[in-house]
């Protein structure tokens, strides 16, 4: 409502804008003539503003001005005089104007606050006052012509009725974490956390992630989906999700959000690198074969060739019966007859070697069998052989029992042959030669003289003779003319690439 108040004053005047207000009349009983309204529908109390604004001001008024100027001003002499508005009410006035009409007969120079001039009519716009407030002008002039000089005031004001709605928006977040990288048999852990960052709530949220193709939840769904029924402004909601690999790769993909009012949101994309350690062992020896009573070893290397860590890597080795003076490195511990390494974590790419060595009791072909195992890691295992060979190692002694012997008697030479090796000898022949000095008597022992002839006399081969065993012959001479004596032996067998020759010495006197 806008209300035009005119005031003449000369001296000194006050005026109520809108009515003048009577002493007799209590402001009270202002609204008492006023029809009662008809009720409006009933509405939730919580969730308006109302504003009621009587627009009937018979009794109190809304604005009052007030104007001061002197009683007796001389001709052509500037003066001042004053123009005060005040807001008689507890509320808010709007688009005040206040309008000053200036008589012929007075000169304008200023005002302060500065005024608009316009054909004698001076104006001050003062957008709003608030409540009880008030303002004041002051007008500078002069009188240019004798009598009386009368000015006129008048101001206009908006007292709205106002009411007020919140405009709310509320707005989505979605932010979604994973790791980075998961060993193949580990779950992955994923989080979802939405929040209001709005400025209303948020109703009937839904949240989906569509897996990427080799990923599937625990129980094998390939996509996730949770709702939250309401999240109001500035809180969050999560929710944590375990899904599975079926395979190795890197997986990446984004969750979607949706509310009602057509809110949506999509959360940063996760990269995850799924990894599986593959473990490779190898186990070899340096020979396909030794000999018997020589240590053999053994090399054994374990890598991880997968783009994951090996972890809790553990090697073991199984060494066959009959070893012994069994050296192992890499601090591996024995427990009977298996060793083990714990190696700990293998890097992808890494490796680890050992090795293993023992003297064989036997002979034979001897197999070895390694192993290797990490968590989430298939078990491998490489078995590696070595033949043990035998070698008969013949030791030819030839003794004689009496040196020196007188001439005339006989003097017995003792032969022996012992197999040092490790395999039996096969078809040992056994020859003596005499020199002119000697006379054969007698021969026996292991086998017997094929055929004593001459100066030689050849047993009869021994098929074979076992390793660490022995065999002894004997021959007894005469001896027939004194002097330095010799009595050779040549022995021979079929492992024998050459004689094994002896020679004994004997003093022969008379």
């Amino acid at each position: 409502m806008r209300k035009l108040v005119s005031i003449l004053m000369v001296l000194s005047v006050v005026v109520m804008a809108g009515c003048q207000c009577m002493q007799s009349k209590p402001c009270a009983k202002a609204e008492a003539a006023a029809p009662a309204p008809k009720p409006a529908p009933a509405q939730e109390a919580s969730a308006y503003y109302t504003a009621v604004q009587q627009y009937n001001n018979d009794c109190c008024g809304v604005l009052k001005i007030e104007k001061a100027l002197p009683k007796v001003v001389t001709l052509n002499a500037p003066f001042e005089y004053t123009i005060k508005a005040s807001n008689l009410t507890d509320r808010t006035l709007h688009s005040v104007i206040i309008t000053e009409h200036l008589p012929k007969n007075f000169k304008y120079i200023s005002s302060t606050p500065e005024g608009k001039l316009a054909d004698q009519i001076l104006t001050w716009q003062l957008d709003s006052m608030g409540p009880n407030e008030a303002k004041t002008m002051i007008v500078k002039g002069q009188a240019t012509g004798e009598g009386w000089l009368m000015t006129c005031a008048d101001a206009t004001y908006i007292v709205p009725a106002c009411a007020k709605t919140q405009v709310v928006q509320p707005a989505l977040e979605l932010v979604k974490s994973a790791p980075a990288e998961v060993s193949i048999c580990d779950p992955i852990t994923l989080t979802f956390t939405i929040t209001n960052k709005g400025t209303g709530e948020a109703k009937n949220i839904q949240i989906t992630d569509t897996l990427p193709a080799g990923l599937t939840t625990m129980e094998g769904a390939s996509q996730i989906t949770f709702k939250v029924d309401s999240l109001a402004a500035g809180k969050s909601a999560s929710q944590t999700v375990k899904v599975k690999a079926a395979k190795t790769g890197t997986f990446e993909n984004r969750a979607l959000a949706a509310a009602d009012g057509n809110l949506k949101a999509e959360s940063n994309i996760t990269r995850t690198k799924v990894t599986q350690p593959i473990l490779t062992i190898d186990k070899t020896t340096g020979r396909e074969w030794e000999y018997g009573g020589r240590r053999v070893e053994y090399t054994i290397t374990v890598a991880n060739k997968g783009d994951g860590v090996a972890k809790n890597t553990v090697v073991t080795d199984t060494v066959p019966a009959g070893v012994g003076q069994i050296q192992i490195s890499g601090g591996g511990t024995q427990a009977g007859n298996v060793i083990t390494w714990n190696v700990g974590d293998l890097a992808p790419g890494a490796s680890k070697q050992f090795t293993v060595s023992y003297v064989p009791s036997s002979l034979g072909k001897l197999s070895d069998t390694a192993s290797a195992k990490a968590v989430c890691a298939q078990d491998v295992s490489k078995s590696a052989s070595i033949e043990i060979r035998g070698i008969p190692a013949l030791l030819l002694e030839v003794i004689d029992v009496s040196d020196p012997i007188e001439v005339g008697q006989n003097e017995t030479y003792v032969i022996t042959v012992t197999n040092q090796g490790t395999a039996t000898a096969t078809n040992l022949k056994v020859t003596c030669t005499l020199e002119d000095s000697m006379q054969f008597v007698s021969a026996g022992g292991a086998t017997q003289p094929a055929s004593p002839a001459g100066q030689k006399v050849v047993f009869a081969p021994l098929a074979s003779l076992n390793a660490k065993a022995t065999a002894t012959w004997k021959v007894t001479v005469k001896a027939l003319k004194e002097g330095d004596v010799r009595f050779g032996v040549v022995l021979n067998a079929d492992q024998l690439e050459r004689d094994v020759q002896e020679t004994e010495s004997t003093h022969f006197y008379k």
